[in-house]
């Protein structure tokens, strides 16, 4: 009976599907198709992606794009005369007018060869005339234009001209907002080397844009107190074999050299994608301390000489599966090597006391290395996807140390850190999007110390984060809100060994939530607000957890403190720009209520009662607060300015010689960045910077400025470009501060701020392309090192 039924059952379906069969001709007569092939004119190579786009008397009715070989096929279409539009973009549009009839219904339209707008081309240049600041709901990103690059060879340099940014002169240590609880990111990924010196290695001609993401929404790492900044390196997809050679020499006591270049080859499904990056130079730093607490008077003088050969390369490719899959993969490989000698002398006032003089001398081989996969899925729907991507980071630093005690300290130091992340984004509707994601981090530290060639004490350290987040954004009318929460499980264990003591062990387990808050209203297309609300962490980093030797002098040895828990801020923010017919303006104001801040911590050394140790500890509450602005005024045709200032207050808190010592302080920055078109290929920049005093647990730093003059001039029908910079015009920029804690002293600390700088880029090849748009992911860490 079931046979039977099933039977009966398939006949009644064929029956229906031949009779769908016979009334179909009839409803197919009446619509008709177009196809084609897009090519490069001046190539010949087909052109994935271009738009065709279906006209009805002006009114789109329907398009597409072409597939990997170039060829489209457009269905359906009533059976009438249309204007088919072929647009992409660096290309002259392309219209042609077709008729489809009952005699001709499916037309094809051959091989259509378009060629490329020069005027166009210009406009979408990696490198624009002028730099461009956005704020978006999470963010502010800095399109680095060709004033910035030639205010600058290095990223370090750059990074002094971004709003809300400082680099500190001497250590190169970087901070926002006044904080140094932020992490420098490369293309959204973290890197094992110190910020400082990862500045140094990357060329100014490399980068596209920076990202100042100070509140971030629960979508990313909870970490940094300040925030995060994130460096985005250029990564061309022009069709063919394209790109870029960037060379320069900087003069000051003595030469250094930079060169960078970038390419791309692209072709069919795959964009090979590479740059690499070479700066050499000796550097050279000195400075006075006067001690004059009574009997305790001295004069120290210090010399600093290094020698850096750093490398940076950067290789990979995008594989355009299909229309809706891609693979990408890509590594950056970073070398440095460095050679440092110092001097320090220091004479007493009371002959009873024996003058000191300590000669220094290290080499330091720093390896490290970014592998990254990712795979990106499109659904049917727009802006539907699933990404994975898996990130592994290697390191390995060695420093071979020579003191003239004579003693000699041998330190490595390897690293290996894996990141997955996997990311599903929703748009529900044409007005709310979800957004759901996983993330694990795996981290592992090795360090061993050796005195003397002999053995002395290694630190181990292991860190797993598991995390999962959910954001749920919705827009209506003027007013779009973001809001979201992140779930984290936090595992992290240490094991210090020493020779002649007994083993120390340390671990912290913790699950935590952070959420975060957006809420942004457009008042009119030309005025908008922002607030926004995040948790934020500060987990302790290495340095500041590794109890062996970081760096010493013949009066203090600074060293990390294993026993540090992380810090916990609430952050609130308040956004409003303006913009107007010559540019824009962005003010900002924000408050941080901060649990358990970790600070810096100087005490006597119980080994050596006539040195002393500084470290780091957890403190009680406190509260930060400031405002920035930042504008881009075109005043006239040839003229135009980026300005920006900031303030911020924060109370400064720590235990030196066993005392609980705090302080209040304001501090003051100012930014103006002038842009002077002498005609269109030469262009000149004047810069100047102003940094008011600060104030540190121990020295009270004073204001110091300086003013920038560069130019540049496009030559080689605008492939080429020779820049010319003179900094620190007047030599004014040097480190000044006094002090009270521990004892009164005074003193000066000068580098190589005056210098010229010239330098030529030169960029070939042609055609632009659509780039696979890669996921930045980001990460962030409390920074230990320097003085307080």
């Amino acid at each position: 009976m079931k046979i039977k039924l099933i039977l009966i059952c398939l006949f009644g379906n064929l029956i229906t599907m031949g009779a769908q069969n016979s009334i179909q001709p009839s409803k197919l007569d009446l619509l008709g198709s177009i196809s084609g092939k897009v090519i490069d004119k001046k190539t010949n190579e087909p052109l994935p992606f271009v738009n065709i786009v279906i006209q009805d008397n002006g009114k789109v009715v329907t398009g597409g794009v072409t597939s990997e070989k170039g060829i489209f096929l457009i269905k359906n279409l009533e059976l009438k005369q249309y204007e088919v539009e072929i647009q992409f973009m660096g290309y002259k549009k392309v219209t042609k007018t077709i008729l489809l009839s009952t005699n001709n219904r499916n037309l094809n339209l051959n091989t259509i060869a378009i060629e490329e707008n020069a005027i166009e081309l210009k406009s979408v240049e990696i490198v624009g005339e002028k730099s461009i600041i956005e704020q978006k709901i999470d963010r502010k990103i800095i399109n680095v234009g060709k004033d910035l690059i030639s205010a600058g060879a290095t990223a370090s340099e750059i990074m002094n001209n971004i709003p809300s940014v400082s680099v500190d002169p001497q250590t190169n240590a970087i901070s926002l907002r006044g904080n140094s609880n932020v992490k420098i990111l490369i293309d959204g990924k973290p890197t094992n080397m110190d910020a400082a010196q990862l500045l140094q290695q990357i060329p100014s001609s490399s980068i596209k844009q920076i990202e100042l993401i100070t509140n971030p929404s629960a979508k990313y790492n909870p970490e940094g107190m300040s925030g995060m900044i994130n460096i985005v390196l250029n990564k061309n997809s022009k069709i063919g074999f394209n790109g870029s050679i960037n060379n320069g020499v900087t003069f000051a006591i003595t030469p250094k050299v930079n060169s960078s270049f970038d390419i791309n080859y692209k072709k069919g499904k795959i964009n090979w994608f590479a740059n690499y990056g070479f700066n050499h130079g000796n550097y050279n730093n000195y400075g006075q301390i006067n001690t004059t607490e009574t009997d305790q008077e001295d004069f120290q003088r210090y010399r600093f000489t290094d020698k850096n050969s750093s490398h940076l390369a950067k290789i990979g490719f995008d594989f355009y599966w299909n229309e809706k899959n891609t693979v990408s993969f890509y590594t950056n490989q970073n070398i440095n090597l460095a050679q440092g000698n110092s001097s320090t002398n220091i004479d007493f006032v009371d002959p009873s006391k024996t003058d000191i003089t300590q000669l220094f001398k290290n080499n330091v081989d720093n390896y490290s290395q970014t592998y990254n996969l990712d795979y990106k899925t499109k659904f049917k729907k727009e802006g539907h996807t699933l990404e994975l991507e898996i990130n592994q980071n290697n390191g390995n630093n060695k420093e071979d140390a020579f003191f003239s005690d004579p003693k000699t300290n041998y330190v490595t130091i390897r690293s290996n850190n894996t990141l997955i992340n996997l990311d599903y984004v929703n748009p529900l509707t044409e007005t709310s999007k979800l957004e759901l994601g996983l993330e694990s981090r795996i981290e592992n530290t090795k360090n061993k110390f050796l005195v003397d060639e002999v053995y002395n004490s290694n630190f181990n350290y292991d860190r797993e984060i598991y995390s999962a987040y959910a954001t749920f954004s919705k827009q209506w009318g003027k007013w779009n809100a973001q809001a979201g929460t992140r779930l984290e499980h936090y595992d992290a264990s240490a094991l210090f060994k020493k020779i002649n003591e007994n083993d120390a062990t340390f671990e912290t387990k913790l699950f935590n939530v952070y959420p975060s808050a957006f809420l942004n209203y457009n008042l009119s297309d030309n005025n908008s607000f922002n607030l926004s609300f995040s948790k934020r962490v500060d987990r302790p980093s290495i340095n500041q957890l590794n109890p062996i030797r970081e760096w010493s002098t013949p009066q203090i040895d600074s060293e990390g403190n294993p026993s540090l828990l992380p810090q916990f801020t609430y952050s609130y923010e308040l956004n409003y720009t303006r913009k107007f017919k010559k540019g824009s303006v962005t003010t900002g104001f924000f408050y941080r209520r901060i649990n358990a801040e970790i600070t810096r911590t100087l005490f006597e050394n119980p080994n050596d009662p006539s040195k002393q140790i500084l470290s780091f500890a957890n403190l009680n509450d406190n509260n930060a607060y400031g405002f920035e602005i930042s504008s881009n005024v075109d005043f006239t045709k040839w003229y135009s300015a980026n300005i920006s200032l900031d303030a911020y207050n924060k109370k400064i808190r720590g235990i030196v010689s066993d005392e609980s010592v705090s302080a209040d302080v304001t501090a003051f920055n100012a930014r103006i960045n002038n842009t002077f078109k002498a005609s269109k290929n030469l262009r000149f920049q004047l810069f100047s910077m102003y940094r008011g005093r600060d104030l540190g647990l121990q020295l009270q730093g004073k204001p110091m400025w300086k003013m920038d003059l560069g130019s540049s001039l496009n030559v080689l029908k605008g492939n080429g470009t020779i820049s010319l910079k003179y900094s620190d015009i007047f030599k004014t920029m040097r480190y000044r501060f006094t002090a009270e804690i521990p004892k009164e002293q005074y003193g000066q600390f000068n580098w190589e701020s005056r210098s010229v700088y010239v330098g030529f880029n030169y960029r070939f090849g042609s055609g632009k392309n659509k780039a696979v748009q890669r996921k930045t992911r980001d990460t962030n860490e409390t920074q230990g090192g320097g003085f307080l």
